[in-house]
């Protein structure tokens, strides 16, 4: 298998070995065309020559005079033999008029019928053409003698006189077409020779060195590995055009079938999106970057590519997080329900050891009030939400976050103008995350604002007020605080780029956000933030249905 690979031509030698078979054909094509010209010209000039000589023949008196004997060869023999001496013709021939060669340089052709290149000749008509005789191919003229007075056409038909002048063959000719034929091919060919080593090189060079099997190789082995992987692959050039994508990028960017070629322009692809892939605002590389399309959450990851510190463009990979974006919600469910448990825990012991404390000072009266106070606190809140919000699972929701909050020092308000009627369980889910992350966004605001000016006396108080609303096909979402609010650059992005509330202090970047967003189109509504004079306020609507009397 080695000797056969190294058998091989390389693809500069193939290249050369190309090129020069079309030199050669260029050069046989350059030769033919050559001798086509020489031929053109020889017939041209040589026709009019010969043709002169023959009328010159045909018009001299001791010609037509001697044609009238009966015995004219011995005087016309001189005359031919002058003229062909002269004029430096192949051959001379004067026949009679039945056709018979009467004198000729040819003693041979004496007294043998005269060949004519057409029958109008007989008949006193001048004829010009090429001829085979004596095995050679001569040019011939052929002109009638008349007698008497041709301009009064008076004239009788004498006999004929035929001028010959012989073609050269394809030799002759390549040697006579020019005494620089030969040069000039072979300098030709030195170029061609050199052009086509030069531009094997440069080939070679453009390849990498690479032969065509390892070139196709090479193909091979990218699309197997583009449409092997489960990740989505996109390549762009400098200017911003599409030059690679496997199918698992074009399914999740919702590409066209034939988008290679086209610009992130002319594809209508803008915002967030257009800004990773780019590199706008990112750097070269850019890692982990959320981005919301079409109904996905997609990680990507970009790369620079250079060679020789020149730019080839970018490589981005794509993930789809939404399923793992579910997941998320769900151990985030899991999660809440964990530090509720937790903080009831916290409380009840704290509660515990008070009345304990109470107890072991012999102040029995004082338990007594303080368990009363309790049970009226925690029926306050439980009639607070339950008088107002009738779906039971976002009330509960809640219940647990007010609990939370109160561990972080933060009041949990629930507005007087809240209404909300049982739902669907799909659209009690959608709304209880919807509610669930943006009271998080909000505590985790409120909480960090106030831990952050923490010492002054004159600290606000931290609290984060929840409103729902409801109509008969929507549901309206509020949820205000205290905090320092979104900075006005993001407020337009915060649900694109996936930033929660966090970043407001230059935390880290999430999802949860993006993850909010996605459920309001979804449930046909949307989601805006806004700055107060007090805070931020999220504002989410989603259209909904109620649940049906029987399923309650």
């Amino acid at each position: 298998m080695v000797a056969i690979t190294s058998r091989r031509r390389t693809l500069a030698g193939q290249l050369l070995v190309l090129q020069l078979a079309i030199i050669v054909v260029v050069l046989v094509a350059v030769a033919a065309v050559s001798l086509a010209q020489s031929e053109a010209t020889f017939n041209r000039v040589e026709g009019r020559r010969v043709a002169a000589l023959g009328e010159e023949l045909a018009g001299s008196p001791l010609l037509r005079d001697q044609l009238n004997r009966p015995a004219p060869a011995e005087a016309i023999a001189p005359l031919l033999q002058t003229t062909l001496t002269r004029s430096g013709v192949t051959s001379v021939t004067v026949a009679d008029a039945r056709g018979r060669v009467v004198s000729s340089t040819d003693p041979t052709l004496v007294g043998s019928p005269v060949v004519l290149g057409d029958p109008s000749v007989a008949q006193g008509r001048a004829w010009f053409g090429e001829l085979e005789a004596a095995g050679s191919r001569e040019l011939v003229a052929q002109v009638p003698v008349l007698g008497g007075d041709p301009k009064k056409n008076l004239g009788r038909h004498l006999g004929v006189v035929v001028v010959g002048e012989k073609s050269p063959t394809w030799s002759e000719r390549l040697v006579g077409a020019s005494s620089y034929l030969l040069t000039y091919l072979g300098i030709a060919s030195l170029l061609g020779v050199v052009g086509s080593w030069l531009l094997a090189r440069r080939i070679k060079r453009q390849t990498l060195g690479l032969e065509p099997r390892e070139i196709a190789g090479l193909a091979e082995h990218r699309e197997a590995l583009l449409h092997g992987i489960a990740e989505g692959v996109i390549a762009l050039d400098p200017q911003q055009r599409i030059t690679l994508v496997n199918e698992v990028g074009r399914r999740l960017l919702d590409l066209p079938e034939h988008c290679l070629g086209r610009s992130l322009s002319e594809l209508r692809i803008s915002g967030r999106l257009r800004d990773v892939l780019a590199g706008a605002g990112t750097g070269p590389e850019a890692r982990d970057q959320v981005v919301v399309r079409r109904g996905r959450v997609l990680v990507m990851n970009r790369m620079t590519v250079s060679k020789d510190g020149r730019r080839l463009g970018s490589v981005t990979t794509l993930r789809d997080r939404t399923e793992l974006a579910r997941l998320e919600r769900e151990i985030g469910s899991f999660r809440s329900t964990a530090e509720l448990l937790r903080a009831q825990t916290h409380e009840f012991a704290n509660q515990l050891h008070t009345i304990s404390g109470l107890i072991q000072i012999g102040e029995h009266d004082e338990v007594v009030r303080y368990v009363d106070a309790l049970s009226r606190h925690r029926a306050s809140l439980d009639l607070t939400v339950t008088s107002r919000i009738h779906d039971t699972a976002v009330a509960a929701l809640l219940m647990a976050k007010s609990a939370v909050a109160a561990e972080r020092r933060v009041e949990l308000r629930i507005s007087e103008r809240t209404g909300l009627d049982r739902l669907a369980p799909e659209v009690s889910a959608d709304v209880a995350t919807v509610l669930g992350n943006l009271v998080d966004n909000a505590v985790e605001a409120v909480a960090g604002g106030r831990e952050a000016g923490a010492g002054g006396p004159s600290e606000r108080p931290a609290w984060v007020e929840v409103e729902l609303r409801q109509d008969a096909s929507s549901v309206e979402i509020v949820v205000r605080d205290s905090g320092p609010g979104v900075a006005p650059e993001l407020a337009q992005e915060v649900f694109t780029h996936g930033f929660t509330t966090k970043a407001a202090q230059g935390g880290e970047r999430g999802i949860g956000l993006a993850l909010t967003r996605l459920v309001c189109n979804r449930r046909g509504g949307e989601i805006a933030v806004t700055n107060t004079a007090e805070g931020a306020m999220f504002t989410a609507r989603m259209s909904v249905s109620r649940a049906m009397e029987e399923a309650a």
